[in-house]
């Protein structure tokens, strides 16, 4: 246990005088990696609370069946349970005129005044339709709409299919930036790492040559190059973090509302800690990939 504790001592010793002999060739790395999860890490943040609304938004999917202003109350109930028979549907509840006149009110705040003048009440009295989770998909909402088109009573037919077709073809679209982004920004990353490391091991090539003459083991000669990448990548990682939340505090004050427009009503959430640490963490893990590429050839060659 003692021989184990000297040998990561001495391997992280190394590690840091590793950085300390180049620091610019290590700052340029920690930036390059910083960069690079700064840009994809604002894309996943993007995608996190779009697809936040999503998931809400499944919550609460429902359709509206509008009914004819003359329909009977007989009539009513008996087309109120045929629509809870139809596959899909979970639930079904009437909503008066004088609930959607209500609902409305509220629901503009101040501007319920307006609607002081009027005469009569120009809403209509509805079918709010539930459906079961399975089934609050644009597909499920298609199914279930076309099995309840024709009805006798019901006069249109409201649902979110659209919106959700459209905001989940702009989930992919971000989602498909930010994986390409990543990638190619993984790639140079690792090249600039590998490169970084190369040079720390031409630095000192006499010391490595003293460790092999007397026995060192591969694993032992490059451990501490390892450590070095990985380092290198956790440090670019929690630059990016900051950077990130740094811009999320000051920069989103100015744009809150046209996201919180965007994410229907949803605050803008930040990484959570799990979240955090990941980015921390794919940071050291393009550290210690790209030191590991630079020693795959063998320190000799």
């Amino acid at each position: 246990m003692r021989r184990l504790g000297v040998q990561l001592l001495y391997f992280w010793r190394s590690a840091l005088r590793g950085l300390r002999a180049s620091p610019i060739t290590s700052a340029v790395a920690v930036a390059t990696i910083g960069v690079s999860l700064v840009l994809v890490g604002a894309f996943a943040l993007l995608l996190q609370n779009m697809e936040s609304l999503i998931e809400r938004f499944g919550d609460d999917l429902h359709i509206t069946a509008y009914l004819d202003d003359g329909l009977p109350e007989s009539e009513r109930v008996l087309l109120t349970s045929r629509v809870g028979t139809v596959e899909g549907v979970s639930e079904v509840r009437f909503v008066s005129r004088e609930e959607a006149l209500e609902r409305f009110r509220e629901g503009i705040g101040r501007g319920g005044a307006l609607l002081e003048g009027l005469d009569e009440n120009p809403l209509p009295a509805s079918l709010e339709i539930s459906l079961e989770p399975g089934w609050r998909t644009a597909e499920g909402l298609q199914i279930a709409v076309d099995a309840m088109q024709g009805l006798p009573g019901i006069v249109e037919i409201a649902s979110g299919r659209d919106w959700v077709e459209g905001y989940l073809r702009a989930v992919s679209l971000v989602r498909g930036i930010a994986i390409g982004l990543g990638v190619i920004l993984a790639f140079a990353t690792l090249l600039i790492v590998a490169n970084t490391i190369r040079l720390a091991i031409l630095a000192r090539r006499d010391e490595l040559e003293i460790l092999s003459l007397v026995g060192a083991s591969r694993w032992f000669v490059q451990t501490p190059f390892l450590l070095e990448g990985a380092l290198q990548g956790a440090v670019g990682g929690v630059v990016a973090l900051t950077l990130l939340f740094a811009l999320f505090r000051l920069v989103l004050p100015g744009f809150e509302f046209g996201l919180e427009l965007m994410l229907g009503g949803l605050a803008p959430r930040f990484f959570t800690l799990g979240e955090a640490l990941l980015l921390v963490g794919c940071g050291a893990g393009l550290g210690l990939i790209g030191s590991a590429s630079a020693l795959g050839g063998g320190w000799r060659s």
